[in-house]
C-alpha cells in the first residue's frame, strides 16, 4: 500500500493539523517495517548487491529471508528470487513487506518456500545465490550445483569464526576469487564552522563473503 502513494502529498491529521507525507526510500522502509527476525541493514544491502553483480532477469536463490530485507533489495534489482524459509511466520512476513513495499510486480517475482537448504537446493543455473544462515558452509557444496558456471554466491555472516569454515568449505567445492570484507558506516558532522567525524558509527554488523562458482564442465 506504499507503492502508488505520491510523494509531497497534503495530509490532515484527525486534529486538522497538515504536514506534507512522503513516500519511504528502501532504506527507510528496512529500517522501520514490521520484523520477527533481524534483518541486514541498508550500509551491507547495497553492497551485497554490488559483489553479487544482480541485475534485470537474473535467477536468485536467498536462503534465510527473515522479514525481507535482502529480498526487496534483490527484487528491486530485478531479480527473480527464489527464498528458502524454516520458519512460516516470517515467511509471511517477507512477502507482506514485499508486497507492502514494491507492489505485485515484484511478488510475481518472489516464491518463497518452507524449506531447509541444509537438506539441497531444488533445480539448477541459478545466477546468483545470498545466504543468511548459521552455518552457510554446509551450503556450499549444494551450491556448488545450483549455480550455474560462473555464479556467484555471497554469504551474511555475523562471527569470523564463520567466516573461516566458510571459506575452507568453498575451497574446497571448487569456487574461486573469494574475498571477505566488512563495511563500516561513519556520517559527519557538518554545521559551518565545525567540521568533523560524528562520535558514533555503525561498524560491525556482519562479514560479506562472496565467490564465484568455476566453470567445471
Amino acid at each position: 500500500d506504499l507503492v502508488d502513494r505520491p510523494d509531497g502529498s497534503a495530509v490532515k491529521t484527525t486534529q486538522g493539523q497538515e504536514f506534507l507525507a512522503w513516500r519511504p526510500t528502501l532504506s527507510d522502509y528496512v529500517l522501520k517495517m514490521p520484523r520477527g527476525a533481524q534483518v541486514i541493514y541498508p550500509k551491507d544491502l547495497g553492497p551485497m548487491l554490488m559483489l553479487a553483480d544482480v541485475g534485470p532477469g537474473m535467477t536468485v536463490l536467498e536462503s534465510g529471508v527473515g522479514s525481507g530485507a535482502m529480498s526487496m533489495a534483490l527484487l528491486r534489482a530485478g531479480a527473480h528470487v527464489t527464498g528458502y524459509e524454516l520458519r512460516e511466520d516470517f515467511a509471511n512476513r517477507a512477502v507482506t513487506n514485499v508486497g507492502r513495499m514494491l507492489g505485485d510486480d515484484a511478488l510475481g517475482r518472489y516464491d518463497v518456500q518452507l524449506r531447509d537448504c541444509y537438506e539441497g537446493v531444488d533445480g539448477t543455473g541459478f545466477d546468483r545465490m545470498i545466504l543468511d544462515l548459521p552455518e552457510p558452509w554446509r551450503v556450499a557444496g549444494p551450491a556448488a550445483t545450483a549455480l550455474r558456471p560462473g555464479g556467484i554466491l555471497v554469504a551474511y555472516t555475523p562471527s569470523i569464526l564463520q567466516v573461516t569454515r566458510l571459506r575452507a568449505a568453498l575451497d574446497d567445492a571448487g569456487f574461486a576469487m573469494a574475498e571477505t570484507l566488512e563495511v563500516l558506516n561513519r556520517t559527519w558532522h557538518v554545521e559551518d564552522p565545525a567540521v568533523r567525524p560524528d562520535h558514533r558509527m555503525v561498524a560491525h554488523t556482519g562479514f560479506l563473503t562472496h565467490a564465484r562458482r568455476l566453470n567445471r564442465e
